[in-house]
């Protein structure tokens, strides 16, 4: 499977749900450079589970941060516009995520979760008899996330597996190194925060960061 990463994220049209019921079409990359933003698509495997509403929770509560960042924040899973909707109107002490709101894509033709190679799919067999394919696994997605720039080229790329929740603050971290890449040409060192002292991308950067840290 290849990485997104270097490459411009999939032109495509996905449906998508907001928490007041409207379906429409949303275009990741087309978000990215139109509105001159990051943005942030993180996949989640099935509505109405378990890790889940932590995660999208959790992005809720750092939504300002991503704002700040110039960052838009969008969801995403193999589930249709309605049981999204479902889930936005279910509160959250009831395991619903009311409260959610950025947009949630509703990939339930699989269209982009596929192009991404991000589907949980164990194996796939053809069956003579019938002349189709018989799939192994729930394929729905891995927990995937894509940070993309505002020219809509893929600048990380991660996936869980199904039960490991992700660190929202590992997201913004990544957020301010690559801000800080673009605005001073400068490189990120291993655990860089905002404020930190970065490198110059050449061997004396190098030694002289590696002499004082």
């Amino acid at each position: 499977m290849a990485t997104a990463v270097g490459k411009k994220f999939p032109n495509l049209a996905v449906d998508a749900m907001n928490e007041l019921g409207d379906t429409f079409k949303v275009n990741v990359l087309e978000e990215a450079q139109k509105n001159n933003k990051k943005v942030l698509l993180f996949w989640y495997p099935k509505d109405f589970t378990f890790v889940c509403p932590t995660e999208l929770h959790a992005f809720q509560a750092a939504l300002g941060e991503f704002e700040k960042r110039n960052t838009i924040v969008i969801g995403a899973s193999c589930d249709t516009p309605e049981v999204h909707f479902a889930w936005l109107s279910t509160a959250k002490d009831n395991g619903g995520i009311e409260g959610v709101t950025y947009p949630l894509l509703a990939d339930s033709n699989r269209n982009l979760s596929e192009v991404l190679g991000i589907l949980d799919i164990a194996s796939e067999t053809f069956n003579e008899e019938t002349g189709t394919y018989v799939k192994e696994g729930d394929n729905v997605t891995y927990r995937a996330t894509y940070l993309i720039d505002e020219e809509g080229t893929v600048f990380h790329e991660g996936i869980n597996h199904m039960p490991v929740g992700r660190n929202v603050n590992e997201f913004l971290r990544l957020i301010d190194a690559y801000a800080h890449v673009q605005s001073h040409g400068e490189v990120c060192p291993a655990n860089w925060e905002e404020g930190k002292e970065a490198m110059q991308a050449n061997a004396k950067g190098t030694a002289a960061y590696l002499a004082k840290n």
